[in-house]
C-alpha cells in the first residue's frame, strides 16, 4: 500500500528553518518525507538530513521517495522513536543540528490504512500502535486496563466530557466478550454517549480514540524530554519547529518551551535572580502558525494543526 500523507503547514516550516545548504537537519517524523522531501531538496553537498520514524514502512517509503531526488546531500534514516533523538544523535556521530522538525500527527497513511486499527471510520481490529513491535496495543488497554484507568485516560487525553459512562460501557462490555474491533468499541461509546450530545460536534468516538491512541503511543510523556534533548542538540540559531494537532500537545509544547526561554525558578518577590538558570533560547514566533484558508480547503485535517518554533541562543 503506498503512503499517503499530506504535509500540513509545509511552506511554514521551510521557512521557519532557515534551512542553510551545509546544515544538518533532523526530521523526527519522516513520515513518507512529505516535509523531508523539501529540506532534502535545498541542502548542498555538505549537508544533511537525518529523520526518524518508529514505523519501518515509513522509513522505507521515504528512502524510496528521497532517492528519487537525486540530491548530492547525505540522508540518513534510523526506524526508532523521536524520544532516542540523543542517542540516535551519538550513533551516528552528530553532534549538532541545524534544525529540528517534530510533526506529532498521526499520518493519513495510518488513518487511511484500516488494519492498522487508528480510525473509528474504518472496521479493524484494535491496534493503534505507531511500532508495530511495541507490545501494547489498543486492545490490551481496552480489555486489559482497569475501569478506572480507562477512565482516567479517556478523561485526560480525551478530554471527554462522557469519560466516566464510556469506561463503564467499556468495563460491562468486556465481560460478557472481549472487545476486539475498531467498529465494537464505536458501538459501545455510542451507547455511552447520551443520543442529545451525539446529534452536536464530532464523531462521538473522536476524543476516546485520540486518547487510546496516545496512551497507547506515549505520546505524552515523551514529549518534556524530547524537548530538553533537542536544544541541547541544537546549534547556536538553530531552530526547532514542532507541530501539534490537540490542546493537550499544544500546552506540552508551550509550557516546555517557555521554560527553555525563561527557566529562571526564583521566587517573583525576589528582586532580582540568585537561581542562576540562564535561558537557552527565544520564540521565534509568539503565537502559534495556523494553516491558511487555501490549506484549509484543501486538506481538512490541518484545521487543528499548530505550529510552534523556538530558536537556540
Amino acid at each position: 500500500m503506498e503512503f499517503k500523507h499530506k504535509s500540513v503547514l509545509l511552506d511554514e516550516c521551510i521557512e521557519y528553518l532557515n534551512i542553510k545548504p551545509e546544515g544538518i537537519y533532523l526530521d523526527g517524523t519522516i513520515g513518507g518525507a512529505g516535509h523531508s522531501s523539501r529540506i532534502y531538496g535545498r541542502l548542498g553537498p555538505a549537508g544533511c538530513l537525518v529523520g526518524l520514524d518508529q514505523d519501518a514502512f515509513a522509513i522505507e517509503t521515504s528512502s524510496r521517495r528521497l532517492e528519487e531526488i537525486r540530491s548530492e546531500a547525505d540522508f540518513k534514516l534510523v526506524n526508532t522513536n523521536f524520544r532516542n533523538i540523543a542517542d540516535t544523535c551519538r550513533q551516528l556521530e552528530i553532534n549538532q543540528l541545524d534544525g529540528i522538525l517534530l510533526d506529532l500527527g498521526v499520518s493519513s497513511h495510518q488513518l487511511d490504512e484500516a488494519s492498522r486499527g487508528f480510525s473509528y471510520q474504518h472496521d479493524a481490529p484494535l491496534d493503534m500502535r505507531m511500532d508495530r513491535n511495541s507490545k501494547l496495543s489498543a486492545f490490551d488497554v481496552i480489555n486489559g486496563y482497569k475501569e478506572q484507568d480507562i477512565y482516567r485516560i479517556i478523561r485526560d487525553y480525551g478530554e471527554e466530557k462522557w469519560a466516566s459512562r464510556i469506561a463503564k460501557f467499556i468495563a460491562e462490555a468486556r465481560e460478557k466478550k472481549q472487545v476486539e474491533t475498531t467498529y465494537e468499541l464505536v458501538d459501545i461509546i455510542k451507547r455511552a454517549v447520551p443520543s442529545a450530545a451525539r446529534r452536536d460536534g464530532p464523531h462521538p468516538a473522536k476524543r476516546t480514540f485520540q486518547a487510546i491512541r496516545i496512551e497507547v503511543n506515549d505520546e505524552l510523556n515523551i514529549l518534556n524530554k524530547t524537548i530538553e534533548d533537542s536544544v541541547t542538540l541544537l546549534k547556536k540559531g538553530g531552530r526547532l519547529c514542532i507541530i501539534t494537532f490537540h490542546s493537550l500537545e499544544d500546552r506540552i509544547v508551550k509550557v516546555q518551551f517557555n521554560k527553555e526561554v525563561n527557566p529562571c525558578t526564583c521566587p517573583s518577590a525576589f528582586p532580582a535572580c540568585v537561581c542562576g538558570k540562564e535561558p537557552r533560547a527565544v520564540l521565534a514566533n509568539k503565537k502559534p502558525i495556523v494553516s491558511a484558508a487555501r490549506e484549509l480547503e484543501e486538506n481538512p485535517r490541518a484545521r487543528s494543526a499548530k505550529l510552534r518554533v523556538l530558536e537556540k541562543i
